[in-house]
């Protein structure tokens, strides 16, 4: 609960005969709790919003800006500093595989990972299937990475999946040590995976955030505040160039919200990886 300090009160013949003085109090400690509470009629400056970074479920479509006081509850500019800052582990032994096969499907709901995600970024899907699993066409109405309009054409497509915390990334930062379940839950969690243009994603390669950042400002603070979710739900670590990037980001939004949700952090047992 908020406290504000009681208004002083006037003494003497004055404060009796002026009506006007439980007015003037009033308005004194409504400022005073505006002031404290940090309520404000204008919105904050800053790049980024939902869309993917709303929660595991959003699609990646642009956000409301954040902005505000630095560190509000639960953002992700506090997220950052619980993260762990070390040098990154080698990329020896890295491999696609020791994430298990490609767009497994650990949810269990008949589909792959990759349709899974298309179904909910793409807007008009349409589906070679009745179980409507396989995504044949659709539209990105605002690609995360470059803020274009995109079609998708299976077979023929500009259109990627991407994991916001690359595998290979993940692999140098925590994941070389984890068991296989692990892995192949990382790489099918909806929480580090969005459709974006494929030009976009290709420049990015494997890089963390001290490396690429999407070339549309907009989506920046959305797109750093899902990798630290990611980090942080499955105990990655960031190195200090990282977090230095990823936070000069968040400074600009520091009421961006910290995503949530995605699938387990262990894939069930019949999923494995080399």
């Amino acid at each position: 609960m908020i406290r504000t300090a009681p208004s002083a009160r006037p003494h003497g013949p004055a404060a009796s005969r002026s009506p006007l003085a439980p007015r003037v109090v009033g308005a004194a400690a409504l400022a005073a709790l505006l002031t404290v509470t940090g309520c404000s009629g204008h919105g904050g400056r800053g790049g980024g919003g939902s869309g993917a970074g709303a929660g595991a479920g959003a699609g990646p479509s642009a956000p409301a800006d954040g902005g505000g006081r630095p560190g509000a509850a639960g953002s992700a500019l506090p997220a950052l500093d619980s993260l762990d800052v070390k040098r990154p582990a080698t990329k020896t032994g890295y491999a696609r595989d020791r994430f298990g096969s490609a767009w497994a499907d650990t949810d269990g709901n008949g589909c792959g990972t990759r349709d899974d995600i298309l179904k909910r970024d793409l807007r008009g899907a349409a589906f070679r299937d009745a179980k409507k699993c396989v995504v044949v066409s659709g539209t990105l109405p605002k690609d995360p990475y470059t803020g274009k309009s995109l079609s998708y054409q299976r077979g023929r497509s500009t259109v990627d999946i991407d994991h916001v915390v690359a595998l290979s990334d993940a692999w140098q930062t925590g994941a070389r040590q984890w068991p296989a379940r692990k892995r192949v839950a990382l790489a099918n969690d909806p929480l580090n995976l969005i459709a974006v243009e494929a030009s976009a994603n290709r420049s990015k390669s494997d890089g963390d955030a001290a490396d690429w950042l999407p070339p549309y400002a907009g989506y920046r603070c959305t797109y750093v505040a899902r990798q630290v979710a990611v980090k942080k739900k499955y105990g990655l670590w960031v190195t200090r160039a990282e977090k230095g990037a990823m936070a000069k980001v968040l400074n600009s939004c520091p009421r961006q919200a910290l995503p949530g949700g995605g699938s387990p952090t262990e894939a069930p047992a019949r999923f494995t990886a080399k």
